[in-house]
């Protein structure tokens, strides 16, 4: 499932990437954004709090240049990028799908130029109506699916990337998180 995920996501723009553990997975991030930060000192990264974030990955990436945890709108709005949890992924289409509720998971993964998701290989889902099965309405507020970077067409069918959202959107799959459900 995870090749055919990799394919239509990529399909999408969207960059995907497989690690046996949540920390690689950090360390391949850190060395990503201190590249980004070698190449543009202003840029900062913004992150939402997740099941990913053990006190050892959160105290990696507070040493990468521009890491901060305090989400708020503003900051959101500032930051290039933007580190979220993705609970599932949708093999059939390449979708993310996320415990929105959350308003910080929205901003971090909305508001930023790239987004970098972070999800369990376990959440690994064939497609919407085996996501649509664990989900309990009554408990989740908010669901988001993010299929790709942010994209529009006008009228004359002129494809434009990142003007309601992220430009960028790096997917990062953990091996030893556990699934959502």
């Amino acid at each position: 499932m995870f090749e055919t995920f990799k394919s239509k996501a990529e399909a999408a723009s969207a960059e995907v990437f497989r690690f046996p553990t949540a920390a690689e997975a950090v360390g391949h991030l850190t060395g990503f954004l201190r590249q980004a930060a070698a190449a543009a000192p202003q840029a900062t990264a913004l992150c939402a709090d997740g099941p990913w974030l053990s006190p050892e990955n959160r105290a990696r990436l507070a040493a990468a240049p521009g890491v901060g945890f305090d989400v708020t709108r503003e900051r959101a709005a500032q930051a290039t990028f933007g580190i979220s949890f993705m609970e599932w992924a949708l093999a059939d289409t390449g979708t993310l799908a996320q415990d929105a509720t959350p308003v910080e998971r929205r901003l971090v993964s909305s508001l930023v130029s790239v987004h970098v998701a972070v999800v369990p290989t376990a959440g690994l889902l064939p497609g919407l109506p085996a996501l649509l099965a664990r989900v309990n309405p009554k408990k989740l507020g908010y669901l988001a699916l993010i299929t790709g970077p942010s994209r529009t067409a006008d009228i004359e069918r002129v494809l434009t990337i990142g003007v309601h959202g992220p430009k960028r959107l790096i997917v990062l799959f953990a091996d030893d998180l556990p699934s959502a459900s």
